[in-house]
């Protein structure tokens, strides 16, 4: 059964950061694309970043600059590093797997 577990939200000021980690069990990410997505309230989920097998990267022009998408093959985890926090990211934040795999979210919230 494949599971994606996320952890690293919560709730952060304006300016702050937060490194989101997602770990994939019954699933090796090492040959496939992963991505984290994003739902603010009212809002379609959105793609904020995503990594190939390659480590090739791509990430949402809001975010850009500010987020980094990184994988460990061997930790099978993939992370997402958030800098310059902005109240805008506030949202729930999900991790994909290749296959439409989904885990259950991790909220950030920005304000002060």
């Amino acid at each position: 059964q494949v599971q994606l577990v996320e952890s690293g939200g919560g709730l952060v000021q304006p300016g702050g950061s937060l490194r989101l980690s997602c770990v994939a069990s019954g699933y090796s990410i090492r040959f496939n694309v992963m991505g984290w997505y994003r739902q603010a309230p009212g809002k379609e989920r959105e793609l904020v970043a995503g990594i190939t097998s390659a480590s090739s990267t791509n990430y949402a022009d809001s975010v850009k600059g500010r987020f980094t998408i990184s994988r460990d093959n061997a930790k099978n985890t993939v992370n997402l590093r958030m800098n310059n926090l902005k109240p805008e990211d506030t949202a729930v934040y999900y991790c994909r797997a290749a296959g439409d795999y989904w885990g259950q979210g991790t909220q950030v919230t920005v304000s002060s």
